[in-house]
């Protein structure tokens, strides 16, 4: 895949460089060199779900939601769609003369570490627990990402966090990673494999932590001996955030910074997302490395910035306008994913609803922006919260909305809203209940404020306040759908039992208000399935530190979930016939037109996902489905 004639032109531009020049070009906000033609460049960027931190961009479902769709085309698309936003943005900001973090080419996304524990705060960055979904979820990102043309990236993307890495946040700095040959190659590498093999991305990004002892911005048997060497990988590698430091301040692996760059240049890390790389004219001084590892290093960074076309005046992608962003088509693609993540986990008939009727919107995520955004997002002009989305459908059929927060989403406050909410259940015909978690109680370690484990939890059931408010609310026995919106496993048995639907709601993006009104009153048919295991509690699983996958996830877990992994209902009645273990015929035999996702499952153990395929279904329509295996 190395363009032979770029390599050679990032050869002969890094020939120019002097023993400085090329240590400040591995640092993530490298300078311009004047005499060289080089202007400066900051290599952060995010691109989760949308281009981030940089202000006005199409905010689409986080990126667990957007694995509950089991759509890897529509998920192309929206990449596609967010490097088209990354571009104009880019385009704009050079036209003014220069560019700054967030403003740039190159993305740290998307995150394909297994979610192997719900406590995990950062799963939701994920797309789920299974190695096979993430593999092909992560190379249609990928793909969309960098773009079709035959010289040209639109875009990097950058696998992360490479590897073993899924928590404890509080850990991340120093802990080690510890785990078996089975489970790094049929867990934790195989995502990365797989997206190496089909999409080949441009970058990768070491974690943090240390992976059986080695840490893994530093690590030859990683980066060298497998990334390289086993995976195939040709582009670049870069640290995480101050991954570096930790190497000689937390890990303890060595005793000076000096010796930290050293160690991670040699493994083949090729640029610092911190300050760490400062060191290396001291480690060269020092005999720790030669100025040949500094060239290699250096050699791949300036492909990939003449790849991107940031040295040649023809590139196709700078002509993508500012237009772009937040375009009313990237909106709607937006719309359209979150209402294929929606879960439908429970459904006595209730569903779906007749919006001219008097309708109570109940709960702390009703009307929470925070809920739509995730983490690592831009900003919306636009956005509709629950609430929102709901009032829309209801007054434009001539029913009535009462609504009430109830309760804050995580603590009690000194006048608790339990009675105001009561009031507007018992005035409706119908309620719905709007509870879960939001980003400030699952997320990265300094993100997640108002968690008890740096962003991590410690239990998966919804917070007492919670609780408290939904019982009395199910206590008036109303007909009541519950939507839990949150971004990780939560425990749901009593709604499950109590209310009359159940819905899971993945962080659903700027438009997801929209999308869950369209499910609630039939408009969209629901078609999401879990990405994740939904179990009833922490004393289910394993320790968080273990990272055996011995029982987690569907394929190793030994108990019984609450919900499944892959679960999912319809509004339409469909049946699968399997004719082998390959081979299945698909019928709708209900007067609704669904989507449908088939999931083909290895009949040997470990039960694994071999294959999906989203197919849609008109009313009493049959489909015949064949799947290669691992395709």
């Amino acid at each position: 895949m190395i363009n032979q004639a770029y390599m050679d032109r990032a050869r002969a531009l890094v020939a120019q460089m002097t023993r400085t020049e090329k240590v400040q070009q591995m640092l993530y906000n490298a300078p311009a060199i004047p005499r060289l033609g080089s202007p400066a460049y900051n290599w952060w960027n995010e691109a989760l779900h949308g281009v981030a931190r940089a202000g006005q961009a199409t905010v689409f479902p986080q990126a667990i939601a957007m694995a509950a769709s089991f759509d890897d085309a529509l998920l192309y698309e929206v990449a596609d769609a967010i490097s088209d936003e990354a571009r104009a943005k880019y385009n704009e900001y050079k036209q003014q003369g220069f560019t700054d973090i967030h403003q740039g080419l190159t993305f740290w996304s998307p995150n394909i570490n297994i979610f192997r524990d719900p406590r995990w705060g950062r799963g939701h960055e994920t797309y789920g627990e299974d190695p096979y979904l993430t593999g092909r979820l992560g190379a249609a990102f990928v793909r969309g990402l960098q773009g079709d043309h035959p010289d040209y990236y639109k875009t990097d993307a950058t696998l992360k966090h490479y590897a073993v890495h899924s928590g404890p946040e509080s850990l991340r700095h120093s802990f080690d990673a510890v785990v078996g040959e089975e489970d790094l190659w049929g867990t934790y590498l195989w995502a990365f494999q797989y997206c190496i093999d089909h999409a080949h991305p441009a970058a990768v990004m070491g974690a943090y932590n240390r992976t059986n002892g080695e840490p893994c911005c530093a690590s030859p048997t990683l980066l060298q001996e497998i990334l390289r060497d086993k995976l195939g990988f040709d582009g670049y590698v870069v640290s995480d955030c101050g991954a570096i430091t930790d190497i000689y301040a937390h890990h303890k692996y060595v005793e000076t910074k000096p010796e930290a760059a050293a160690l991670a240049v040699k493994a083949g890390c090729d640029l610092n997302c911190g300050g760490a790389y400062a060191a290396l004219e001291e480690a060269l001084d020092k005999g720790l490395l030669s100025e040949e590892d500094l060239t290699i290093a250096v050699e791949r960074l300036f492909y990939s910035r003449i790849r991107l076309g940031m040295f040649d005046d023809d590139c196709p992608f700078d002509e993508i306008s500012y237009d772009q962003v937040e375009s009313p088509a990237h909106r709607a693609l937006s719309l359209k994913m979150a209402e294929e993540s929606i879960v439908l986990l429970k459904n006595d008939g209730i569903l779906p609803l007749s919006s001219a009727q008097k309708v109570a919107v109940i709960g702390p995520n009703a009307d929470d922006l925070s809920i739509l955004l995730g983490n690592y997002n831009g900003t919306p002009t636009k956005y509709s919260t629950p609430l929102a989305g709901i009032a829309a459908a209801v007054e434009a059929a001539g029913g009535s909305v009462r609504t009430a927060k109830g309760c804050n989403p995580f603590s009690f406050t000194n006048r608790h809203p339990v009675f105001e909410a009561i009031s507007a259940a018992k005035a409706a015909d119908v309620v719905v209940l709007v509870m879960g978690l939001n980003p400030s109680m699952e997320g990265e370690e300094g993100d997640a404020y108002h968690g008890d484990a740096s962003g991590d939890r410690r239990t998966l059931d919804l917070p007492e306040s919670q609780q408290i408010l939904y019982r009395a609310v199910l206590d008036l026995h109303k007909p009541t759908v519950f939507v839990n919106i949150s971004g990780s496993a939560v425990n749901l048995t009593e709604p499950a039992e109590r209310a009359n639907a159940l819905l899971q709601c993945f962080y659903p993006g700027a438009e997801g208000g929209e999308a869950l009104a369209n499910i609630l009153f039939g408009k969209t048919c629901p078609s999401g399935r879990l990405p994740v295991t939904f179990y009833r509690s922490v004393d289910d699983l394993p320790p968080f530190e273990d990272y055996s996958m011995e029982g987690r996830t569907y394929k190793y877990f030994r108990g019984r979930p609450l919900f499944p992994f892959g679960f999912g209902l319809s509004y339409a009645d469909i049946t699968e016939d399997w004719l082998s273990e390959t081979e299945v015929v698909v019928t709708n035999r209900s007067d609704f037109a669904a989507d449908y996702t088939v999931l083909c499952f290895e009949e040997a153990a470990p039960h694994a996902l071999c294959g999906f395929r989203r197919v849609h279904l008109e009313a009493g329509e049959t489909v015949g489905v064949q799947f290669e295996k691992y395709e």
